[in-house]
């Protein structure tokens, strides 16, 4: 497994987020996690990589373990997966280039590979003529294809992507989707977490977070 929550339980005060959850994720696969606005959901995305911590229970992901999370494994752990936000987060004084390079950058990537992954990246994306622009004068979807090439352009395992539709219209959230889905095939497991049952393609995997539990579902369209 990529992911593997057991007996994990977390609160917010008395507002239990998670209780006693247990919840798991194959290497390679593609689920989505689905629940009612204000569930959990980005609570729960941000214990996968570890921003905050389980008060009960374990988190094993991609080889570390919560039991063992400190300042030294962390950045190590987020080596390995890519995180995609809702309001993109991006750097707004890079470029869309510049924004991807600096991943490879702090994570010693060889300087001479740089640009060649980065552009490739890019391409596949189909933003590579957007390289030199900055995020402001981008569009929603643009801002999250470079979003997505910042998650994906240090290889990660796992893409935890926290409602990265949110923001955008209809037809530009069927496009991301489909970048999401055609990374999937390329063997990178996808954690999606959306209150938006529409843009679901029931192929996947579907979960959902209600009362603290996590649980299989099937979705009619």
């Amino acid at each position: 497994m990529i992911l593997e929550f057991k007996g994990v339980e977390f609160a917010y005060g008395n507002h239990k987020i998670l209780d006693d959850c247990d919840f798991s994720l194959a290497h390679g696969a593609f689920a989505y996690l689905v629940g009612k606005s204000g569930c959990g959901k980005s609570t729960l995305m941000q214990l996968c990589y570890f921003n905050i911590l389980p008060q009960k229970g374990s988190i094993d992901i991609a080889g570390f373990s919560s039991l063992k999370a400190d300042q030294k494994n962390i950045p190590k752990l987020r080596q390995k997966l890519g995180i995609v936000f809702q309001d993109f987060k991006l750097l707004s004084d890079r470029t869309v280039f510049g924004n991807l390079s600096y991943i490879l950058e702090i994570n010693n990537y060889p300087q001479k590979k740089i640009r060649g992954r980065v552009e490739s990246v890019l391409s596949d994306l189909g933003i590579l003529h957007l390289k030199n622009a900055f995020p402001k004068s981008l569009s929603g979807g643009e801002q999250q294809r470079t979003a997505i090439g910042r998650a994906i352009v240090n290889e990660p395992l796992l893409v935890i992507a926290d409602e990265p539709t949110g923001n955008l219209d209809p037809e530009t959230s069927g496009e991301i989707i489909k970048i999401f889905q055609d990374i999937n095939r390329k063997g990178t497991a996808i954690l999606l977490a959306t209150h938006n049952y529409d843009i679901i393609d029931t192929s996947g995997a579907i979960y959902k977070l209600d009362s603290g539990k996590i649980t299989r579902v099937k979705i009619k369209n």
